[in-house]
Parts: structure tokens; C-alpha cells; sequence
């Protein structure tokens, strides 16, 4: 049912949030010691993509991580263990924010480095081909990515190749802090998407949580019906620095203008007017205490959870 839909889109996206601010309100404690790359403002993209296709596909994320495995696992214990460093979280505490990753939910990995997860989904969704499954490979990327070779390199290959793969490029128009009017000598990424044999999926104005849910569903299905790669370019607002905890309007490249035009149509709040419309207020209220109580438990277990013993180095690595 769509009310039940909508709920779940809501959870979804609030758990994100909820759990960002989280990060906010603990991190100055200096207790966490890994690098945050937040994810407030995309949530709308993640929650809409994953949720369409949870059961359908692998996912491949960037270093702005947390949106993605939120979206993927729905739990927040090991969330929270993993950015205090702690042995409970899904890497021991040795992966941190910028390479969360659970293969039993699919997720199969992030990376510190710009672009380079994008090959490894084109590899993923090589393997779906040849085992004949019916999953896909869905690869985030920022619109910095774009610049990097490997993009052309892996799409040029996907097309190629027909190969069951859906490009998400969360565009939010910055590669740090240079705008793309200072990167690009094109003015149309979806424009030149198209001279290749792919799908293209661009004319989203806002990160509305149910038209990407759509488009995710409608991607899934034109992918496996024209076997070919698609690739979705979808604007969005970093609300937050580029690596940090706070705002950064005040350092010049942005304006605070511009962030309350994308903050009048956050996709959280659109959704919860929605709900609130709909009489679905006791449902909202009831889902973000809930996750509120979820996330307030799982600080205190990372906090009291153990380091890694210092053999733990060595595990799950090459050497001579």
C-alpha cells in the first residue's frame, strides 16, 4: 500500500537524519576518531533507491558512507561501534566512516577514494551477468567523480558489455568546494550520457523521496528489459561541510541563500507534512521515537564497547 510505503520512506530517511545529528552532538567529545563525511541532504536519494531495490541488487558507495549503510542494513548498533572504533562494529572498528560495508545486507562496499568504487560495480554487475541473476550492481558517486576518468572508463565498458548496472551520481553541483562551472567544458553530463547506449534518468529538480523511489523501480525494470547500464543524475544540497560536523557557509564558496531554497523542499520535512496530512501524525510520532530510542542505546553500547586487542592489526591483511 502507498501509506505503508511512504512510512517506510520516512523511517528511512529519519533514521538518517537521526542519526547524523547524533554524530553532530558526540562528535566535538573527540571520542570518535575517523573522519565524518555526513550525509544530511541526500536522504532522500539513498532512502528512495534503496528501498525500490534492497532486494534486487549490490551496493557500491563513496566515502560519504553513513546515508548508504543506514539505508541498506536498518540497524544502528554496529553503525555507531564502527565510527567509535570499537571491536562491534562490522569491521572490528578498523574500517571507521569512510569504509562501511555489510555483504550479508548487500552493501557491498565504500571507499575513501574518489571514483573507485565505480569499477568494482561494473565487475559486480559483470558477475550478475554471467551467473544469470536477476540483481543489478547500484554504484553512488558524487558529481566530483564525474572528472575522474575511470566514470567514462566504466560506463564506456558497461554499455559495451550490456552490462546490469545503475549509475547514481548524487550531484550536488561541488567536487569539495569547486562548482562545476570551473570543471566541466560540457554543460550537460546527461545530454553527453546519452550518445551512449545506456539509460538516462535526469529531469529531477528536488530530492523527492517517492519520485526516486519510482525512478529506481522503473530503472530496475527498463535494465533487465533492454539490457543495458543505466545512470541517474540527481541534484541535490550538501547542508554540511565537505568533511566535518558543521556548516560552512561563512567561508566563501557557498551562500546561505542558496541553502535555505534546497532546505524549503528538504525531502524529510516534505514527506512528514505529507504523512501529517494524511492523519498519519500518531504513525510519525511513534516512528521517530522509536528510531530516537534506537540510536540513543546504540551510542552508549559503542561507548561501552571494547578496542580492538592489538593482534586485530594484523588480521584480515596481506604481508610478506
Amino acid at each position: 500500500m502507498q501509506k505503508d510505503l511512504e512510512l517506510e520512506l520516512y523511517q528511512s530517511m529519519y533514521r538518517m537524519r537521526a542519526a547524523e545529528r547524533a554524530i553532530q552532538q558526540e562528535y566535538p567529545n573527540n571520542q570518535m576518531k575517523t573522519p565524518m563525511h555526513m550525509s544530511i541532504g541526500e536522504e532522500g536519494i539513498v532512502a528512495g533507491i534503496c528501498t525500490a531495490l534492497k532486494e534486487k541488487a549490490k551496493f557500491y558507495g563513496t566515502y560519504r558512507s553513513h546515508a548508504l549503510y543506514l539505508a541498506v542494513t536498518e540497524e544502528t548498533d554496529g553503525f555507531f561501534a564502527e565510527l567509535y572504533g570499537k571491536v562491534t562494529g562490522p569491521a572490528g572498528g578498523k574500517a571507521g566512516s569512510m569504509h562501511l560495508a555489510s555483504p550479508d545486507h548487500n552493501l557491498i562496499m565504500t571507499s575513501a577514494v574518489v571514483g573507485t568504487t565505480i569499477p568494482v560495480a561494473v565487475g559486480g554487475a559483470f558477475r550478475e551477468k554471467y551467473m544469470n541473476t536477476d540483481k543489478i550492481a547500484v554504484v553512488f558517486f558524487g558529481d566530483g567523480a564525474v572528472d575522474e576518468g575511470v566514470f567514462w572508463e566504466s560506463l564506456n565498458l558497461a554499455c559495451l558489455w550490456k552490462l546490469p548496472v545503475l549509475f547514481v551520481c548524487e550531484d550536488n553541483g561541488l567536487a569539495i568546494h569547486t562548482p562545476t562551472s570551473v570543471r566541466r567544458g560540457y554543460d550537460s553530463l546527461g545530454k553527453i550520457a546519452r550518445q551512449y547506449n545506456c539509460l538516462v534518468y535526469d529531469s529531477f529538480e528536488q530530492t523527492d523521496v517517492l519520485t526516486i523511489h519510482a525512478m529506481a523501480k522503473k530503472a530496475y525494470a527498463e535494465i533487465q528489459r533492454f539490457r543495458m547500464p543505466a545512470l541517474a543524475i540527481i541534484p541535490y544540497y550538501r547542508y554540511l561541510e565537505h568533511v566535518g560536523v558543521n556548516e560552512d557557509f561563512d567561508v566563501g564558496y557557498r551562500s546561505c541563500d542558496e541553502f535555505e531554497q534546497w532546505l524549503a523542499k528538504d525531502p524529510i520535512a516534505l514527506l512528514r507534512r505529507r504523512l501529517i496530512n494524511q492523519n498519519q501524525e500518531n504513525a510519525v510520532v511513534s516512528i521517530e521515537d522509536a528510531v530516537n530510542k534506537q540510536i540513543f542505546i546504540s551510542v552508549q553500547k559503542a561507548k561501552d564497547a571494547p578496542f580492538p586487542r592489538p593482534e586485530e592489526l594484523y588480521r584480515g591483511v596481506y604481508g610478506e
